[in-house]
């Protein structure tokens, strides 16, 4: 058993309120735990090997907690999951020297999807089940994660929303295929670069297994038009603070 940093409490926290967030909307808990790290000085090579690593842990519990509150549909889970797997991989390899390149792009393109799905909650709008361009959309948003140290949910989720797919099939489906962008991006990072920081892993692990079943509960429960809202809101403003952070605004 490593050493317990000082703020082991701190990281159990960060890792069930990131947990919370994801399981609740389908988003976030690479992009919240990732920041945090970045903030207290772990490279980034390492930040995206230590949150996916907790990650498997957490989005396992996620994927179980969805599954049992019926929010995984098995059609989409079938589609996405091995072109994610693959941009995974593919994703952790390619991380230094990729992976900044494509911020600034990813972070417009996401902030365009949240402006969307905020005015689509406020307009009728039939849904339906998204069944085209899947392969594509599951490989590019497991290639940014992995790169990124998140953004699978944001990308992949969003897209599905905004198309007219069911937000808690939605959530629930996105969330079970990350158990595997997960351990397919630790297992690349372990094999190249090696897994360091275990007692954050440990910690991020254990606040996020914590929250898996109270997120799916909410996927589950919270109302479709402020569930819409909320993703949205959450969307534009973590792009638009990664756009301002890529301008050196702040």
């Amino acid at each position: 058993m490593p050493d317990l940093p000082p703020d082991f409490l701190l990281y159990i926290a960060a890792g069930f309120v990131a947990q919370l967030i994801d399981g609740a909307l389908g988003m976030a808990y690479g992009v919240s735990a990732s920041s945090l790290l970045m903030a207290l000085g772990v490279p980034p090579a390492a930040t995206s090997a230590t949150v996916h690593a907790a990650e498997c842990f957490t989005t396992g519990a996620s994927a179980i907690s969805h599954h049992a509150f019926g929010n995984v549909d098995r059609f989409l889970f079938r589609r996405l999951l091995i072109p994610a797997v693959i941009g995974a991989i593919i994703g952790a390899y390619l991380l230094s020297s990729i992976g900044d390149v494509l911020k600034p792009w990813v972070s417009g393109y996401l902030l365009i999807m949240g402006i969307v799905i905020i005015a689509k909650a406020f307009v009728q709008v039939p849904s339906r089940n998204v069944t085209t361009h899947l392969t594509p959309l599951g490989f590019f948003g497991a290639l940014v994660d992995a790169m990124g140290g998140g953004g699978w949910g944001p990308i992949v989720a969003s897209n599905l929303i905004v198309r007219g797919n069911n937000v808690r099939i939605t959530v629930g489906s996105v969330n079970a295929v990350e158990f595997f962008v997960t351990l397919a991006a630790s297992i690349t990072f372990l094999l190249t670069i090696g897994l360091t920081h275990w007692s954050i892993i440990i910690a991020l692990a254990i606040g996020g297994v914590i929250a898996a079943p109270f997120g799916a509960w909410a996927a589950k429960h919270i109302p479709h038009k402020p569930f819409m809202v909320v993703v949205g809101v959450l969307v534009v403003a973590l792009s638009t603070r990664n756009l301002l952070k890529f301008l050196a605004v702040f």
